[in-house]
């Protein structure tokens, strides 16, 4: 059983951005490396479809924008850092020794821990099923070596869980389960359940995973605390890629704080369940404002079937929202037919980021507003200008002159025939900056609410000192 030690309904704890652009030699080096990280994590999940059952797999590579800190262990605790994913549905983190292949440039944001202490999970716990997907706790003890009459009287605690497969975008690791003394702020989390990896391929870091599965944080909390496990909320402070704004921590809220009862400026969206991809928070867009514009999504954005295709995913790890190729292209005609009659198109600067369209820039820059329309009733969330339209300098480097640009930061998903089996679109965080966005677990339905999450930040440290 979970335990844990703590006296408040809230928890605050701050969200480090871990992208800036001292990792990159250029701004179109920067977008470029986001985009096609953004595309590779968002077509991932229907790579997976065509391997075998017995393999857990992500449908997402980690998110690698924002980082929490957690320790493990009550005496001495051990720092760990780790990705924030409301995408994946597990926490994991690399443990000593590890080795991990062709992990050279990536950035490593922790040590190795040390598990002499940690208890390991049975083969027969709702837990080794939870990793092992598609297995019967009968199979997963018959490959612990369980003899069979334990096997039949259920008796198999002696039994550790086999180790297991994950596989990202780009990267891949071997886990076995583990229950220790977790602490995050002022929580202390006894017999938390989490992956420990002795090897990895090009994937360095851990990841907390905040979504639906069992084994994710808000649901292991939530088994003791469920007003802390039961709903939490972030708010992307808005940084631009600014590197003195990316230092700015964002406020990730464990609970419901003073004063978020049921605010008016919240706005609701039903989340939709997906019976192939249940970790996911799944929401029914309904369509797309350029301006006065209305653009509507197809039937597939609406809902999610019983395949698991359909419906946009609110996802922490994505950088930049993708939209199927019909709606993308629908929005870019609206949005070229406003800003292309003034400013020139810059192809050269599309190819070099990976995003589009995008102009060059003179004089006083009108760009249309752009709205989100979810389903239910007035669900919609107007995007503040930065977030979907990014403005730099490009030049100025003594080969070409300076020139101001400016690009549309949505992206082309593909075409809707080739993503069924999983979600039509995401909404990247990027697109949620200066929101806060909310999940509440208890009434299945995500939340927007315009903030300034820096000062957000500010005031509830405040309060929490």
């Amino acid at each position: 059983m979970l335990c844990i030690s703590h006296s408040s309904q809230t928890v605050l704890l701050p969200l480090t951005h871990f992208i800036s652009k001292t990792q990159f030699n250029s701004t179109h080096h920067l977008l470029k490396s986001t985009s096609t990280r953004s595309a590779a994590r968002f077509h991932r999940q229907r790579q997976h479809q065509h391997q075998h059952q017995g393999q857990v797999s992500l449908p997402l590579s980690p998110g690698s924008d924002y980082t929490l800190s957690l320790y493990l262990g009550p005496h001495p605790s051990q720092p760990i850092t780790l990705y924030m994913d409301t995408g994946s549905d597990l926490v994991w983190f690399p443990c000593a020794p590890f080795e991990c292949i062709l992990c050279e440039g990536k950035p490593n944001t922790t040590k190795p821990a040390n598990i002499t202490k940690a208890h390991t999970v049975p083969c027969q716990s709702p837990a080794c099923s939870a990793a092992h997907t598609s297995m019967s706790s009968h199979d997963l003890c018959a490959i612990a070596r369980c003899p069979l009459d334990s096997i039949e009287t259920s008796d198999c605690s002696s039994s550790s869980c086999p180790p297991f497969y994950y596989a990202y975008a780009d990267g891949s690791f071997i886990a076995h389960l583990y229950r220790h003394t977790l602490s995050i702020s002022s929580l202390l989390l006894q017999n938390f359940t989490f992956g420990c990896a002795h090897t990895a391929f090009a994937e360095p870091t851990g990841v907390a995973g905040f979504g639906r599965g069992l084994l994710s944080f808000p649901a292991q909390l939530a088994t003791f605390s469920p007003q802390l496990g039961n709903r939490f909320s972030y708010c992307l402070v808005s940084h631009s890629f600014d590197e003195e704004r990316v230092r700015q921590p964002s406020p990730l809220i464990l609970g419901r704080y003073d004063g978020a009862g049921e605010p008016a400026e919240f706005v609701y969206t039903s989340m939709l369940r997906n019976p192939k991809n249940p970790y996911f928070y799944c929401v029914g867009l309904v369509g797309i404002s350029v301006g006065r514009r209305t653009l509507p999504a197809p039937e597939m954005l609406r809902r999610v079937d019983g395949r698991g295709s359909g419906g946009m995913v609110v996802d922490s790890g994505t950088t930049f929202t993708m939209l199927p190729v019909s709606l993308y292209n629908a929005v870019v005609a609206e949005f070229d037919r406003r800003v292309g009659r003034v400013h020139k198109r810059a192809s050269e600067i599309e190819d070099k980021t990976g995003l589009g369209p995008c102009y060059y820039l003179e004089g006083m820059v009108e760009v249309p507003t752009v709205t989100l329309h979810f389903l239910g009733n007035n669900s919609n969330v107007v995007l503040p200008r930065k977030n979907y339209f990014y403005e730099f300098v490009d030049g100025g480097d003594g080969v070409r002159w300076k020139r101001k640009v400016g690009c549309m930061m949505l992206m082309n998903g593909g075409d809707e025939a080739d993503l069924s089996g999983g979600p039509g679109a995401t909404l990247g965080n990027y697109q949620q900056q200066s929101f806060e966005v909310v999940y509440d677990l208890e009434k299945q339905r995500v939340g927007f609410a315009r903030r300034q999450c820096a000062s957000l930040w500010d005031s509830l440290n405040h309060e929490k000192n």
